[in-house]
């Protein structure tokens, strides 16, 4: 699964990088971000094998294409981009909401779309903080903000959408 995750996300992200290029604000920071939602939905789907998959898959894209002169800023984002959707996960066990893809009404999966978008961006930006990037903070963390929601309900909705008719 953790391979699995890997594979999938890296896709992700060369599929962002294909379609939506031109929305990008910053390295990894877009108006439209498909692999924030491949994050949530293989975490949603896997566990912490998915979130294991998000962390070697982060650490190779952040190490030889994002930042490959920053290996501390590799390092860091790698951990944060797996920790954000794992957390958002282990806060719908803990509020006893389902977990599952195939359990999460249209709503919930709004609820939960819109907590991931906001931890991710929030984890990344207090990293940036403390490493003394203070410029332009708000403004990237309100286009990371929206674009990990744009790209996470993308990818979450096709996902609920696909799963719906495959039932049928």
């Amino acid at each position: 699964m953790a391979a699995g995750t890997a594979v999938l996300f890296l896709g992700a992200i060369g599929l962002n990088e294909l379609l939506f290029a031109r929305f990008e604000f910053a390295a990894g920071i877009s108006w439209i971000y498909l692999p924030a939602g491949v994050r949530l939905l293989c975490t949603l789907l896997f566990a912490e094998a998915g979130a294991l998959g998000i962390l070697f898959a982060s650490w190779f894209i952040c190490f030889f294409y994002f930042f490959p002169d920053d290996p501390i800023r590799s390092f860091a984002g790698g951990i944060l981009a797996a920790l954000a959707p794992w957390l958002t996960y282990r806060l719908l066990i803990a509020g006893r909401i389902s977990s599952s893809l195939a359990g999460l009404g249209p709503w919930r999966l709004l609820g939960c779309a819109l907590a991931f978008s906001i931890a991710s961006p929030a984890l990344h930006h207090f990293w940036f903080a403390l490493q003394g990037q203070r410029e332009g903070l708000l403004g990237s963390f309100l286009v990371m903000a929206s674009g990990d929601f744009v790209g996470t309900l993308i990818v979450l909705y096709t996902a609920k959408l696909l799963l719906s008719l495959r039932r049928r």
